[in-house]
């Protein structure tokens, strides 16, 4: 007999199972990427002078890849690294682009574990809108730095992550580590 005025519903064992370990993502700082106006290019193809630098949060120019910020960072100090040249896989990358990006990869790796302290650097690429990329038309490379206890990336699809410090306070602190 139910209680007056509840009602019970029949859970199938799966929907029990999946309603407990199903989480939401919640991710604020995307909305102002959501609903900001979407440029007619793409945000990674640069102009040639580096005048829009600081704005852009570019950190270095080489001859054939750049190393910027990302906007919408999962942790201070989220970078990428990305070929001036607008390619969209890795298999079309010339073997001379593709050695200066990871050379770059190296650079970088070493100055966030020098600035940040971090114990880890998840280094990663997600080729093509399937695969995750949010930007899949040019390919680029995520250094995201990491700390023991700070929460894996399974913690992403449960919780909002906390950023400690404004991203041109981050730019300002690692542009001299790239000149």
């Amino acid at each position: 007999m139910q209680p007056a005025g509840k009602r019970f519903l029949a859970i199938s064992p799966i929907a029990l199972y999946t309603q407990k370990i199903m989480k939401q993502l919640w991710t604020p700082w995307r909305i102002r990427y959501i609903l900001a106006p979407k440029p007619d290019t793409c945000v990674f193809c640069l102009p040639a002078t580096t005048g829009e630098d600081t704005e852009r949060l570019v950190l270095l120019r080489n001859k054939r890849a750049f190393v910027i910020m990302n906007n919408f960072p999962y942790t201070n100090g989220h970078i990428m690294v990305c070929p001036f040249r607008h390619v969209m896989e890795l298999a079309d990358l010339a073997a001379d682009e593709l050695h200066e990006m990871i050379d770059m990869i190296q650079q970088c790796s070493k100055i966030l574990k020098t600035h940040f302290q971090c114990e880890g650097i998840n280094v990663g690429l997600n080729q093509g809108q399937a695969a995750g990329a949010g930007i899949h038309e040019h390919l680029h490379f995520h250094l995201v730095p990491r700390w023991n206890g700070d929460s894996s990336f399974l913690a992403v699809f449960a919780e909002t992550r906390t950023l400690p410090e404004y991203l041109t306070q981050t730019y300002t602190a690692l542009k001299p580590y790239f000149t």
